[in-house]
């Protein structure tokens, strides 16, 4: 097998991964607590960008944007009147919530769309070979998508005033209350864009394959992986763990079945949470 294929494969399925993994690192790092409905909102974004891109017969771009906005809204909603309820009760109540939470969801995309594999509405295009190594148009624009999504998200940290106020609550939500930073509307933002990134993820992750009302479901324990392996929290670390989870469950398949490819996500959480447990780029907790 080629060890070149496979790590451009792995690298391919990194940059989908990291986009989920940013949103649920972003939420954990305001929240305070992990949403695993991120696996449904990222089905919700798949099923909604399939809508937009077979039944109104826009091109993939613009049904990504569609995707977006469909995981941002309904993560905005569900948390505000299903998950911030829970909020007062701890972490643990609020993080069995969202498992709650993400059950019905798929079970709502369920009821409306059915159990079956769904296909987007792609042109036929032949491979492109580089040097022996085969890679797919439409990989190659899911990748461009990725890197030009995790900039605008750095940017956005970096240079407005709104991510700075996500870093600050973040970093010290005391000390960013007394700053007059309005954590209310910070929740909010932090719960639209991460639902919304994974919204996107989930429409990537189809595009890559197909998708049914499971497709978030059985891409969270790579997306989680990746979060952890990189430091939960922490931005650049998810982007950094999502390439080591990519390239590694790839590059598993030299030793092992294909079918044994999803445990290398668990494995990696156990082995990063024994040698170093904040993660690659999080940091110690005080």
């Amino acid at each position: 097998m080629n060890v070149l294929q496979l790590l451009v494969n792995g690298i391919m399925a990194g940059s989908i991964l990291a986009i989920p993994a940013i949103g649920l690192s972003a939420m954990y790092a305001v929240l305070r607590f992990p949403n695993f409905a991120i696996a449904s909102h990222a089905t919700v974004g798949a099923f909604a960008g399939w809508v937009a891109n077979t039944a109104f017969g826009l091109p993939v771009l613009p049904s990504l944007a569609v995707a977006l906005l469909a995981g941002g809204v309904v993560g905005l909603l569900t948390d505000e009147f299903v998950l911030k309820p829970f909020r007062s009760a701890g972490f643990i109540t609020t993080a069995i919530g969202s498992l709650a939470l993400t059950i019905g969801l798929e079970n709502l995309v369920r009821l409306f769309f059915g159990s079956d594999l769904r296909g987007y509405d792609l042109p036929l295009a032949r491979d492109l070979v580089f040097w022996g190594i085969h890679v797919g148009p439409q990989q190659l624009q899911n990748i461009a998508v990725s890197v030009v999504v995790m900039g605008l998200v750095f940017g956005f940290l970096s240079f407005t005033r709104m991510g700075k106020a996500m870093r600050a609550v973040a970093d010290n939500p005391q000390l960013a209350d007394i700053k007059g930073i309005n954590a209310k509307t910070v929740a909010r933002m932090v719960s639209f864009m991460g639902m919304g990134l994974a919204g996107l993820g989930g429409m990537l992750i189809g595009l890559d394959s197909s998708i049914d009302p499971l497709t978030g479901f059985r891409a969270m324990l790579p997306i989680f992986a990746a979060a952890v392996v990189g430091g939960l929290g922490s931005i650049p670390g998810a982007v950094a763990g999502a390439m080591v989870v990519g390239i590694a469950e790839e590059l598993s398949l030299l030793a092992l079945p294909a079918s044994y490819k999803s445990s290398i996500a668990f494995l990696a959480i156990i082995v990063i949470l024994t040698i170093r447990p904040q993660g690659i780029l999080g940091r110690e907790a005080a």
